[in-house]
């Protein structure tokens, strides 16, 4: 777990330009499946640098984003502090400081898969309300087009267990709401991105090789390669499914 907490903080700068947003129809998914409604109390549960936070606060939610990383704690901070609806607070999923019976939605993007399920299914129990619900959601890449196919191919090759990391598979997260039922919903969209931020967004992801790495130099010759092969323009177009899964009934 603490490898897990301090495994992006050299990877601030390049997460916070690059990583994908969340589309707003999640949004609109979650006001249908939980009855979402601006009253509500939101935890954002490994919340990085508020990328899925200021989703919800541009929506005029009021978000505690619970994130154990102090850099990107702080990247949150500096970025959403314009937000009256925003509270940053040090924790853990597994221990996340907030009172017991108080939170009507838990969030947890693109972070759920490393956290430990059983730990953080007490705690996510503790601190809903009755009747009160969880969404766990991912941006999944995809690997649609011959650029794609070989980014994947490149990430495999030089990540270090690159290949599982991404989500938490099915299995795992029906465990985790069960008795309840698990709701689903998947939502395509994409990125522009020139070579720049496509090199940036690779090196946020925290299995790929830094400068400093024996590897490194080979990973950006590749990359390059397979970019000037695929662009249109200057541009590649990065494909996503986000993938939402939620709770029918009430967490007991």
């Amino acid at each position: 777990m603490l490898q897990a907490t301090a495994r992006f903080s050299e990877r601030v700068d390049n997460y916070t330009l690059y990583r994908p947003g969340y589309p707003n129809e999640i949004i609109l998914f979650l006001q249908e499946a939980t009855g979402l409604k601006k009253r509500f109390r939101i935890a954002d549960i490994g919340s990085g640098t508020g990328i899925f936070t200021e989703l919800l606060l541009k929506n005029g939610f009021r978000v505690k984003a619970i994130e154990p990383n102090a850099n990107m704690r702080n990247e949150a901070e500096k970025n959403l502090s314009r937000y009256s609806g925003f509270l940053s607070i040090d924790g853990t999923a597994e221990q996340t400081g907030l009172e017991s019976g108080q939170i009507d939605l838990i969030v947890a993007a693109q972070a759920f898969h490393w956290f430990n399920p059983l730990n953080t299914k007490k705690e996510f129990t503790r601190i809903l309300k009755p009747g009160g619900h969880i969404a766990l959601v991912w941006n999944i890449s995809q690997a649609n087009t011959p650029f794609l196919a070989g980014y994947r191919e490149l990430k495999i090759k030089y990540g270090n267990d690159y290949k599982g990391s991404q989500h938490a598979n099915i299995a795992t997260i029906e465990t985790f709401f069960h008795p309840m039922k698990v709701i689903t919903k998947k939502i395509s969209h994409e990125q522009l991105l020139d070579y720049e931020a496509v090199k940036g967004l690779l090196l946020s992801n925290s299995h790929m090789p830094l400068e400093n790495h024996e590897n490194y130099p080979f990973m950006i010759k590749e990359l390059k390669e397979l970019f000037l092969e695929n662009q249109q323009k200057g541009i590649i177009q990065m494909n996503y499914e986000t993938n939402i899964y939620t709770n029918e009934n009430q967490v007991e």
